[in-house]
């Protein structure tokens, strides 16, 4: 097959068609909700990888509610309350910098990352945990009602674990770690929490992911409330 030059969106276009089609020949087929389908899809597109077909767990209907979030308007949300504005707390700025700023600029969304804040640095070395557990034990006080997403810490997990069994009530979890040590349990632990107290997640159960798809976890579902899913759309 030689290369084919082609636009931007229909390199898109035709990657989403044949992962889809990939998916028909192994089985398995796509639920008709526009936002689970986009997240599964934008999982593969970002890693060529169709396991997250099977492995991409939600509880609390994880993809359909985050689109709700980020498609409200923040004066719905709590009038003038910076903690109750639509954000997104990330556990990397890696996983912060593959977020479309176009799409939330669109949606009226801001997204944080406080790894590196030196204050977080000081809590985590003081206390004795990793600055992840620090940043997401800071933002769960903080922004209460955010989307977490998680690409690359365990521990990050499963402080929002221990969050949401004394009360956190998150939009949304995005936990997708990619790793050796601890990466399985906290996933199993994050699903245990969420379903037993009834908050959203998306999380692919394993070892696999990591930053860049828990970012095209994220812009899908943003991309669904933006009404971006075909890139001609995106201007």
């Amino acid at each position: 097959m030689g290369i084919q030059h082609v636009k931007p969106g229909d390199i898109e276009r035709t990657s989403m068609r044949i992962i889809t089609q990939e998916l028909d020949e192994r089985g398995i087929h796509l639920s008709e909700d526009p936002a689970m389908r986009a997240v599964i899809l934008r999982a593969i597109h970002t890693s060529a990888d169709f396991e997250y077909a099977e492995t991409l767990r939600f509880t609390g209907n994880g993809p359909q509610a985050g689109v709700r979030y980020f498609s409200m308007r923040n004066a719905g949300l709590a009038g003038d309350s910076p903690a109750r504005s639509k954000i997104i707390v990330t556990d990397t700025n890696m996983a912060l910098t593959g977020i479309s700023k176009r799409a939330m600029e669109k949606l009226d969304v801001r997204a944080v990352c406080y790894m590196a804040d030196p204050g977080i640095a000081s809590a985590a070395k003081e206390e004795g945990i990793t600055r992840a557990r620090a940043s997401m034990e800071y933002a769960g006080k903080n922004h209460p009602h955010a989307v977490f997403v998680s690409g690359n810490a365990p521990t990050a997990l499963i402080s929002l674990s221990e969050q949401i069994r004394s009360g956190l009530r998150p939009a949304l979890v995005v936990g997708v770690p990619v790793g050796f040590v601890n990466v399985v349990e906290s996933k199993e632990m994050l699903l245990a929490a969420c379903e037993e107290c009834q908050v959203p997640a998306i999380i692919a159960m394993g070892r696999k992911g990591g930053s860049n798809v828990a970012a095209a976890i994220v812009n899908a579902l943003l991309y669904t409330a933006a009404g971006w899913l075909d890139p001609d759309n995106r201007g």
